[in-house]
C-alpha cells in the first residue's frame, strides 16, 4: 500500500483540533515515514508482533507517539506496555493489574467501551462502566484519558451517529458521576469519522483512506 497523493489536500479536510491516529496495521516502516514526513505521527498498531518489529524499525525516530488500539492478550501485554505511549483498548481488569505490575511509568489509556453490546467485539459494557471506571481509578500506573468505541459496520449514518452520541454523553455522565475529567473520545475510522466529528471526537483512527485504493 503506498499513501495516497493528495495526502496534504485529505488531512486540509479535518479540523486542526482533532488527532489522526494512523491505523498502520497493513503498511510497512518505509510508507510509515512518508506519514511523518506529512505530519502524522500517531500510529496505531493492533496486533503485537507487527508492533514490536516496527517499533525496532522505527526506534530513531524520535516523534512517533504509539498507540496501541486492537484488543491486548494479557499473555503478550508484558511485550508491549513499557514500549507504547497510548493504549486505547483497555478492555477488562485483568489487563488492567498486569499494567499496574508491569509498566515503569503511568501510562496514558482510554477505556474501550462496547456501547452496542455486540457478542463479537471487546470493549467494557457500557451498563458496567460505572463499576469499571471505580475500579481503574484506583490504579496508579493508569492515567484515563478517554473512552473508546467501534460503530456497527454497515449502518446508515444517522443510525452511527447516534452510537458516537451514546458514548460522548456517557463520558459526560461518568465526568460528573466522579467528578473527573476524561478529555478524549477515540471515535470513527475511514467509513465513519465523518460522523465522528459531528460527535465531538478528539481522535479518528483512519486506515485504508490514507491510502492509494
Amino acid at each position: 500500500m503506498e499513501l495516497r497523493e493528495d495526502i496534504k489536500d485529505f488531512l486540509k479536510t479535518i479540523p486542526s483540533d482533532i488527532c489522526v491516529v494512523a491505523a498502520t496495521k497493513y503498511v510497512d516502516s518505509f510508507e510509515m515515514k512518508k506519514l511523518l514526513k506529512n505530519g502524522i505521527n500517531n500510529f496505531g498498531e493492533n496486533r503485537v508482533d507487527s508492533f514490536l518489529k516496527k517499533y525496532e524499525e522505527l526506534k530513531d525516530e524520535k516523534d512517533i507517539i504509539w498507540h496501541f488500539i486492537g484488543h491486548l492478550q494479557r499473555n503478550k501485554a508484558k511485550d508491549v506496555i513499557n514500549k507504547i505511549d497510548v493504549l486505547e483498548s483497555l478492555d477488562s481488569l485483568e489487563l488492567a493489574k498486569i499494567i499496574e505490575e508491569k509498566r515503569e511509568t503511568p501510562l496514558d489509556c482510554f477505556i474501550e467501551v462496547s456501547i452496542n453490546l455486540e457478542e463479537s467485539k471487546n470493549g467494557v459494557s457500557y451498563k458496567e462502566i460505572d463499576s469499571f471506571v471505580e475500579q481503574i481509578l484506583k490504579y496508579q500506573k493508569i492515567n484515563l484519558v478517554g473512552f473508546m468505541m467501534m460503530a456497527i459496520k454497515n449502518d446508515e449514518a444517522d443510525d452511527i451517529l447516534k452510537q458516537f452520541k451514546a458514548l460522548a454523553y456517557l463520558k459526560q455522565r461518568v465526568e460528573n458521576k466522579f467528578n473527573i475529567k476524561i478529555p478524549y473520545l477515540s471515535m470513527g475510522m475511514s467509513d465513519d469519522y465523518i460522523q465522528a466529528i459531528k460527535a465531538n471526537t478528539t481522535h479518528i483512527r483512519l486506515g485504508r483512506i490514507l491510502w492509494k485504493n
